[in-house]
């Protein structure tokens, strides 16, 4: 029997961890033909089926999951072993995944993005939004960042952005039509544009708070959506309250598009972590990730030009930096 390629195996293990040959040749970068005749091959080599497939689903053999259960463990120390000579390079190379709640995507993460790319040039970034809290050891996620209290107890945990407040909102053409609330229980009385939490399928509360007094309003109104954005593109285009957080709604209500309501009453949130799993060394990509958000986090500036750093042989930046301000990045409307 001829040599069994590493290739082939990491093809397998993509198969076998999607259960699609759609999403394993996404996931390693080939195309649908080449990935499927590699995996033909290697059960053709191995003179046995490792996936039983029709045209709407793949299924692992026996053998196929025996296979598996053996390379895992090899395949992540080929990984490790790879990973360990980083350190040695002068920039540190690699893919850092990370998945990330929509809303901070959008209006977070920008700078923060934009000025680790700018320093570390030779790191592949890639970002998924996601705000259904999925496993990120499951779907091959470095990190994730999301609301504190969604973080699951076994992650070690970044602060990245501190608490920032729910608010009422609604757009002056709606106000022009129906009487402005002046107590959270006025809300009640108006088409509220209500928000289905991703997450677990239940509709977020509206809580408000003015130092002394929390209270929670049943709201109700016409309109349901699960993206934070619709929600601000339906209060802008004047459906009724929203009920967002103030990064999304700071510029609208600064240039008139939209009224903040009940200014005296909001909510405040955790803030958001930056979290990875506790159990395994940070892959070099993941480390200086960590490393910089805290520095981020410090107020030090992170411009490529202006830093002196010296990337040592263990793996860690050792920078002389100076204070900067953080730039907040609004997406155009189309």
């Amino acid at each position: 029997m001829a040599r069994v390629q590493l290739s082939e195996l990491s093809a397998f293990a993509a198969v076998a961890d999607s259960l699609s040959f759609t999403r394993a040749a996404a996931q390693i970068g080939c195309s649908l033909p080449t990935i499927s005749q590699t995996i033909k091959s290697l059960e053709e080599r191995l003179e046995v089926r490792l996936f039983n497939r029709t045209t709407r689903s793949v299924a692992m053999t026996e053998a196929g999951e025996r296979l598996l259960a053996e390379i895992q463990p090899i395949l992540e120390r080929v990984d490790q072993a790879i990973e360990s000579i980083n350190a040695f390079r002068d920039k540190p190379v690699g893919t850092l995944r990370l998945t990330v709640s929509r809303v901070f995507a959008i209006r977070g993460l920008s700078p923060l993005i934009r000025s680790f790319l700018a320093q570390y040039p030779d790191i592949h970034l890639e970002l998924a939004v996601d705000d259904t809290n999925s496993d990120i050891v499951r779907n091959r996620f470095d990190a994730g960042i999301r609301a504190g209290h969604r973080v699951e107890r076994d992650m070690k945990v970044i602060r990245v952005f501190d608490e920032c407040n729910f608010v009422a909102v609604a757009s002056p053409g709606y106000l022009a039509a129906n009487p402005a609330p002046t107590v959270p229980e006025d809300l009640q009385a108006h088409n509220c544009i209500r928000h289905r939490i991703p997450a677990d399928d239940t509709l977020q509360p509206w809580i408000f708070d003015n130092g002394g007094h929390r209270t929670e309003i049943a709201v109700d109104g016409s309109l349901i959506v699960n993206d934070f954005d619709l929600a601000l593109n339906a209060v802008l285009d004047g459906v009724g309250v929203a009920y967002l957080v103030e990064p999304m709604i700071e510029s609208h209500v600064a240039e008139g598009r939209l009224v903040r309501l009940l200014p005296d009453w909001s909510y405040a949130t955790p803030g958001m972590f930056l979290y990875h799993p506790s159990r395994r060394q940070p892959p070099m990509p993941l480390q200086v990730f960590l490393d910089f958000v805290k520095r981020w986090r410090s107020g030090a500036t992170l411009d490529p030009v202006t830093r002196e750093a010296d990337y040592g042989s263990n793996g860690l930046i050792a920078a002389r930096s100076h204070r900067s301000s953080i730039i907040h990045i609004e997406p155009k409307r189309s």
